[in-house]
């Protein structure tokens, strides 16, 4: 409940600054939870799309923390170096960066180690190293103009000289503090964090609009942040979930020497995803990566329950029943064993609900093996007395 009264005193006391408030955040991430990143060899071109995508985001009115990670374009210096006079002089180009930085910002020269408090532990005296810095006295005035008469030191002439015997012009331009690339392709990454809801939602705001941005010919746009996460999970999980899939209904098929049996058993899955949006919609979480783990968790679960079920109509059937009483036997007989599971399994679950972590997760398995049950002991009957063509037999004369 912090965030938004936190996020509202930021944005009030420092509107020029990226400020964010978040939870703490576990797992993968870093930046904001949902990126823009645009590719392209041109540096400018890659600022004005970048300067798009943040208007279309601070448009929105949803998103905080806009920015790019190439951070704000610097002004710099360029002097034009002549190298020939500045060798008769012994100057080189470090030597006139340092005397610039000196004129402008002042340059660390050294570092004054100052004796802290008694100390705790191993140390005895905690010290802070303050830094030195070198720089012209508060009046003396900084306009570029003045360059060409700054005095540098020459080592050949053994005194000072004036700059503009080393140095012809000075041109003022804007550079990049910052230049990021993927895959050695420039790239410029565009940030941005919802002030409330999902990342998903503002994601799903501000996609169409910023896929409609003209893209010039060798420029490419991709998307980051939690939609590259989750996709990547995805994927790693998709690679080998058919082939455990395959694997589970031919061990049914084995178990029961019948397709109908392992139909029955299998259609029964999905329906558990109607407990499981429920207790995600009750617990307020997304369905992200840990929910689709708790998924295929509950897959597992619900096909064995399934299979006590019908293992036990078939101990019936053979032990000389009629199909429709075995049914209904096997039903009251397999209810104890299958909700003892889900109880337990239920109540082991609980001391995750409180972990930021696993949450999601819990309640997905929780709520979904709860229906589970329901689905069971109601649905796998009634699916097997459909697949088997298994009738109510006629009352007694």
């Amino acid at each position: 409940g912090l965030i938004a009264t936190i996020q509202k005193q930021l944005d009030g006391r420092y509107p020029n600054a990226n400020s964010v408030a978040n939870k703490f955040l576990l797992g993968p991430g870093g930046g904001g939870r949902v990126q823009v990143r645009f590719h392209g060899p041109d540096y400018g071109v890659l600022r004005e799309l970048a300067d798009k995508a943040q208007e279309i985001f601070d448009d929105d009115g949803g998103a905080k923390g806009v920015r790019s990670d190439w951070r704000q374009p610097e002004k710099v210096i360029r002097p034009d170096f002549l190298e020939l006079q500045a060798l008769r002089n012994g100057i080189s180009r470090v030597d006139v960066a340092e005397a610039l930085e000196t004129r402008f910002e002042g340059r660390v020269v050294g570092f004054y180690r100052e004796p802290g408090g008694a100390g705790t532990g191993v140390y005895p005296q905690e010290t802070r190293l303050l830094p030195i810095i070198a720089r012209p006295p508060p009046g003396e005035p900084r306009d570029i103009n003045e360059i060409q008469g700054m005095q540098i030191w020459s080592k050949t002439a053994g005194k000072m000289i004036p700059l503009r015997q080393v140095v012809s012009k000075t041109d003022i331009d804007w550079e990049n503090p910052v230049i990021v690339r993927r895959n050695r392709i420039p790239t410029i990454t565009v940030h941005a964090d919802p002030r409330s809801g999902l990342p998903s939602h503002l994601f799903n705001r501000v996609r169409p609009k910023i896929e409609q941005i003209a893209l010039p010919q060798g420029y490419s746009l991709e998307w980051g942040g939690e939609y590259e996460d989750s996709r990547e999970a995805r994927e790693a999980l998709a690679k080998p979930l058919p082939g455990a899939l395959l694997l589970m209904v031919f061990i049914v098929v084995c178990l029961f020497n019948s397709i109908r049996s392992t139909a029955v058993i299998c259609l029964t899955v999905p329906f558990a995803l109607i407990g499981v949006a429920a207790g995600l919609m009750l617990t307020r979480q997304p369905f992200g990566f840990m929910a689709l783990l708790g998924v295929l968790s509950l897959g597992g679960e619900q096909i064995k329950n399934s299979i006590v079920l019908v293992d036990e109509i078939y101990t019936q059937r053979g032990g000389g029943k009629a199909p429709y009483r075995a049914i209904l036997d096997a039903s009251v007989s397999r209810l104890r064993p299958v909700l003892l599971v889900a109880v337990t399994t239920v109540l082991g679950m609980i001391p995750l609900l409180q972990d930021p972590f696993f949450v999601a997760m819990a309640a997905t398995i929780m709520f979904g093996l709860a229906f589970a049950c329901v689905l069971t002991m109601i649905l796998v009957p009634v699916l097997y007395a459909i697949a088997f063509r298994v009738n109510e037999p006629d009352p007694a004369p």
